[in-house]
């Protein structure tokens, strides 16, 4: 087989997700467990208007799930431990008329000690066999936001995730990049040095690109950018800005790097905050975008969000209670492609 991974604009078939369950993640009190629930059925809720969703429900909260989910929302019963779609399921792939769905080594973003993950490790293979797909297996240890790709042979990377040494210890740059040619039809590998600050926290995933760099469309790029200096991630943004305009993509074209404003606030309980609006879900006819209860950033992020995306209606979402626990909407869902050989992007084509 050669394998490819369609861009995130060309059309789906589905989108899904795992509904939370108790433990570390979800939060300590009844208030913060039923805000995250909240957050996670909003996302659901929001992306089911344009595309089916599937959700992946824990035994111990099907009762839950059947309750705080519409019918649109296709429940599947399965363990879950970790409740982060993108990263511990499939990442699709096709080759012609065939689905592929990559099951890369999960391992709780590096063995931290608080994570539980070996139940949710298993989604990938139960998700491919719910819809016939053939299993991609990968002896790298890497998430889905830890990629982000064109559909024309460039993928995104961070030195500090692919490379990192709780992650795969023996891997160097030439064998990650082979591992994306053998499993995403990758041409081009584009390496970001880090991510965002906050995502070095415990709770982190090391630096994965899906919260700080995206690719709208071929020869694009959005890329977060803060620009308090009061923030860290200021003089981050800054230098990833230098880098990334300097790159090329796999056509050989240099990327148009365009800017993606955080929001003001700037820090919370746990210090300098890493909202970011590159954590969006694009879907069929629209996107669904993270809000964060600033109406003027929120509108400016969603203005800008239409005009990369033009053709697509875009929903905005509040991803605060998401972002309080290690991501946003784009690390809770994963989007599984359709396929068809002739298979052309609804909207954002430019």
């Amino acid at each position: 087989m050669s394998w490819h991974m369609p861009a995130e604009g060309a059309p789906h078939e589905r989108t899904w997700m795992a509904f939370p369950r108790e433990g570390v993640t979800l939060g300590a009190t009844d208030v913060e467990r039923e805000a995250g629930y909240a957050a996670w059925a909003a996302v659901a809720h929001a992306t089911a208007d344009f595309e089916p969703v599937t959700m992946l429900v824990d035994p111990s909260e099907l009762a839950r799930a059947r309750r705080m989910l519409s019918s649109e929302i296709e429940i599947i019963e399965a363990e879950v431990d970790e409740f982060w779609m993108r990263d511990h399921g499939p990442t699709c792939v096709t080759d012609g008329g065939t689905l592929g769905a990559v099951d890369w080594i999960f391992n709780g973003w590096g063995a931290p000690d608080w994570a539980q993950w070996q139940k949710s490790a298993a989604h990938a293979r139960r998700i491919a066999e719910h819809v016939g797909a053939e299993v991609v297996p990968s002896l790298l240890v890497n998430e889905g936001g830890g990629i982000h790709v064109d559909g024309e042979g460039t993928v995104l990377l961070t030195d500090t995730v692919q490379l990192d040494p709780r992650r795969n210890p023996f891997a160097d740059r030439e064998r990650v990049e082979a591992e994306m040619a053998r499993t995403l039809g990758a041409t081009k590998a584009v390496w970001l040095p880090r991510g965002l600050t906050r995502d070095y926290d415990d709770l982190g995933t090391n630096g994965h690109v899906d919260i700080v760099a995206t690719i709208p469309s071929p020869g694009r790029l959005l890329l977060h950018h803060q620009a308090d200096p009061a923030h860290p991630d200021h003089a981050v943004t800054r230098e990833l800005r230098a880098i990334l305009s300097q790159e090329t993509d796999a056509a050989g074209r240099t990327f148009e790097v365009v800017d993606l404003p955080a929001p003001a606030t700037l820090t919370d309980a746990h210090g300098p905050v890493d909202w970011s609006y590159v954590n969006h879900l694009v879907v069929n006819g629209g996107v669904i975008a993270c809000g964060f209860g600033e109406p003027e950033a929120d509108a400016r992020a969603a203005a800008i969000l239409a005009e990369e995306y033009p053709g697509r209606r875009v929903v905005t979402v509040d991803a605060r209670e998401i972002f309080a626990r290690g991501g946003g909407i784009h690390c809770i869902t994963q989007h599984q492609p359709a396929v068809t050989p002739t298979a052309q992007p609804i909207g954002g084509a430019r």
